[in-house]
């Protein structure tokens, strides 16, 4: 089987959040693990943040990174999914960089699973609920 996994998720197999662990079990399942190649601008970011504002050694975070570049087996082009996350962001009234990654969902007929309780409540009871698993 083969989940698309967010930004959200992600993180959490670099640094202790809150859900490192049931995010450490997704990336143990055995399961295809794909993402929109946005994903890696979104860890970019938390890493810069975590360097910057948290402490964290630059080149600890930075090895950590380019390990979960690795661990995903399919990085898809964003620019194959904009129309589609534009649509959806529209609908949902949310941002369109999470959007990217239900459009894979859907353009793959799979779930997302993510940590982002905001993206979940926002699906609820619209069509794209099926589309998402809270991890």
């Amino acid at each position: 089987m083969t989940l698309v996994v967010d930004a959200s998720v992600a993180v959490r197999w670099c640094f202790p959040l809150d859900r490192s662990e049931r995010a450490d079990n997704v990336l143990r399942s055995g399961e295809r693990l794909i993402a929109p190649d946005l994903v890696l601008a979104e860890l970019t970011n938390a890493a810069w943040k975590v360097i910057t504002f948290g402490g964290g050694a630059a080149d600890v975070t930075l090895s950590m990174m380019r390990t979960v570049e690795r661990t995903f087996d399919e990085l898809v082009p964003s620019s194959a999914l904009k129309d589609l996350a534009l649509e959806m962001a529209v609908e949902l009234r949310h941002p369109a960089y999470d959007c990217f990654y239900l459009a894979l969902a859907q353009a793959r007929g799979i779930q997302l699973v993510t940590a982002d309780d905001r993206l979940l409540r926002c699906c609820a009871g619209t069509r794209m609920s099926a589309l998402v698993k809270s991890l």
